[in-house]
Formats: C-alpha cells, structure tokens, sequence
C-alpha cells in the first residue's frame, strides 16, 4: 500500500508541488514589482513584439502570455507577438520539468523561446492578422476601437474581455479545511506545510542525505513520506474546493496589488499542478507495477509519437498537457514527442484569447501545431 499509492502521492508533492509553489510565489512577486514595464515597452516598440512575446511566453505558467492577449485584442500588439507567445509557452508543465531537472528544463526552455521568437517574426513578415479586418471595421472616422463583441464592460482599469476572467478564490478550501484547521486561511495552511516540506525535499531529492538517517532520528517516522502526502492531500482540498477551475494566471493573479495576493494564487496553482502530477504519478505507478508496462510498447514513438504530442496539444488549458509531462518525467515518453506537446500547447492563454478574438484563437493554435510537428520530426533525426 505504501510503495504502491502512498510513495507517488508523497513524490508528487515533495519532488513537484514545493518547488512549484516556491517558484510560482518568486516569479509572481516579480510579475508584482516590474511586469508593467515591460508591457508599457513593448506597445512603444512594435518591431520587438515578437521577442519579448517569447520572452513573456517562455516565462514559467501563462502569466507572461496572458498578459499579450488584452493588449493584440486593442491592437498595441501584432499577431506575431501573440504567436511567438503561444509557440514559447509551456504553461504550468514548465513546473514539472523545472522540479525533475533544471538543467533539463533550461535547455527545453531556450529550445521554446527560439521556435517562439522565429515563428512570431514569420507570422509579421506573412503579414498574417485575423483580427485587422475586424479593427478596421470597429473604428469610426477619429473615433477608438470598441470593446469585443460580446463582452461586457470592463471595470476602471481592467481590460476589456478579462473582467470575467477572476482570480483564484481559495474561500471554499478555507471551508474544507475548517474542520481540521480552524481560523486557518488555505493559503497559510498551505505555506505552513510547504515550508518544512521544502526544507526536507531539497537535502533528500538531491540526495545530500540518507532519507533512513531522517526516519531514525525522528523515531521511525518518515518525514518525506509524511509530509508528502499530507501536502498532496491537502492540495487536493483546496482543488476540489476550487472545483477544478484551471489554476494558471488570469490579469489579475499575473498583476496582483499585493504579494499576500500573490502567495495565495501560488498555494492554488501549485496545489492544481500537484493534483495532475500526482494522477499522472499514481497512474503510472499502478501500471507499471500490475503490469510490467514500461511505456516501451505505447504508440507514442516516432513520427507518430510527434504528431500525437502535437495534437495533444490542441486542447486548450494545463491540465492534460501537465499528465502528458509527467508521463515524460517518469519515462514513458521520448523527447521528440514532449517537444512537440511542449511547442504546439497554449496553455491558458489561449482561453482570454478566444474571448476577445475567437477566430485568432482558432488560427493561433493551429499556427503553433505546424512548428511543434517540425521540430518534433526534426528531433527524431537528430537523436
């Protein structure tokens, strides 16, 4: 029982879910103090769209992306921007790959920002815009483009077509918890667990310390093991309390006013990676285990393996593209397939985007699948 269904969920937590709530607070307390600079910049400068649009998308989550798509829909940005965003993104599965192997995740990083930056400044020259027409036809003589079509007025300060699009709400996880934490805000209970947990799974992940020599000085209690499930667990809770919602940025959480707002969405979108992590872990592990199933014999191999990794990623959101990653970290993907996955996914981004500019979000993810098969099938010559 240990071994089978405990030792992934602890894993799950203590090798993904810390370091992701860890980074997840850094980068959202640098999004905090300076992201405005770089959006106020780059709608002076047209030209570097493309390149910091890679540089946004590359970022890990979809903050950095996220924060193009209100600002191509009032036309400061050019598609291409919105495209080398797109192609750089690897949503919350940079998370994954950034806990399992930095070195690893700077490389496959570097190899997204490049595509990104290449395929936006292609889009430019092509001169490719689904929504100029549009614009064109929104502006009156001397007048300034209207809202999207469909989308209510936004609040003082908020941009149109994101006013809907609200921050987590860790409300119902605080109820959850009540019971067992009482007066205890989610957030806080989170931290309060991730911090020991952190301080544990760093000596032990990179082993600088025999986790036998932890259990016996603690009187046979395994801190990692323990403290790994009760972080999964919890981070359960405040998933099931947030009912699923995709935990990535919206404007909001990518521009928060304070960093409590900050350490909040971390502990939401940590615990949301940690859940898919987990279900990809456990999954595997009772596969493996049951079946000596080594993901040798799945079909995800070859030229086929790449364009099933860029079909996947079509779908829209984190979640699945997060399971698909960690079926790579657990061997049972080649690398050529997780390239491909890994450039044609949008992550959350393309969500606001299809609100504002449905066609461009159409246009969008189908333009990001042709590089991702590329380099995929080019991948698969190389090694």
């Amino acid at each position: 029982m240990t071994e089978l269904v405990l030792r992934p969920l602890a894993d799950a937590f203590m090798q993904v879910g810390v370091y992701v709530a860890v980074m997840v607070a850094f980068f959202g307390w640098l999004r905090w103090r300076y992201g405005d600079r770089v959006t106020d910049g780059l709608t002076r400068r047209r030209r570097l769209g493309p390149l910091v649009g890679a540089l946004l998308g590359v970022s890990p989550g979809c903050g950095g992306a996220i924060i193009l798509m209100p600002l191509y829909a009032r036309g400061k940005v050019s598609f291409g921007t919105v495209i080398a965003a797109l192609a750089a993104t690897m949503g919350d599965s940079s998370w994954v790959v950034i806990a399992w192997n930095p070195l690893f995740a700077l490389q496959i990083h570097l190899l997204l920002f490049a595509v990104g930056l290449v395929t936006g400044y292609v889009v430019d020259a092509l001169g490719i815009d689904p929504a100029r027409a549009v614009r064109r036809r929104r502006v009156p003589a001397g007048g300034s483009a209207a809202a999207p079509a469909g989308l209510a007025a936004a609040p003082a300060g908020v941009p149109a077509g994101l006013a809907a699009v609200g921050g987590p709400d860790l409300v119902g996880a605080r109820r959850l918890l009540g019971g067992l934490l009482p007066r205890v805000p989610a957030s806080t209970a989170f931290w309060g667990l991730t911090t020991p947990a952190f301080l544990v799974s760093v000596p032990v992940v990179f082993q600088l310390v025999d986790p036998g020599v932890l259990t016996d000085r603690l009187g046979g209690v395994d801190p990692y093991l323990a403290l790994g499930v009760l972080g999964t667990l919890t981070a359960m809770l405040i998933f099931a309390a947030g009912r699923g919602r995709l935990a990535d940025d919206t404007l909001e959480t990518a521009q928060a006013r304070s960093f409590r707002e900050t350490l909040r969405h971390s502990a939401h979108e940590a615990s949301f990676v940690t859940v898919w992590v987990a279900v990809a872990y456990l999954a595997w592990h009772v596969i493996t285990t049951s079946t000596g199933f080594d993901g040798s014999e799945l079909a995800l191999t070859g030229l086929l393996g790449v364009l099933v990794g860029a079909a996947i990623g079509l779908i829209p959101g984190c979640a699945v593209q997060i399971v698909f990653t960690g079926l790579y970290v657990s061997g049972g993907l080649p690398l050529p397939t997780l390239v491909a996955n890994a450039i044609s996914q949008d992550g959350d981004a393309l969500i606001p985007l299809a609100a504002m500019r449905r066609h461009s979000a159409a246009l969008a993810t189908v333009i990001t699948t042709i590089p991702a098969a590329a380099v995929g099938a080019a991948l698969l010559l190389l090694l």
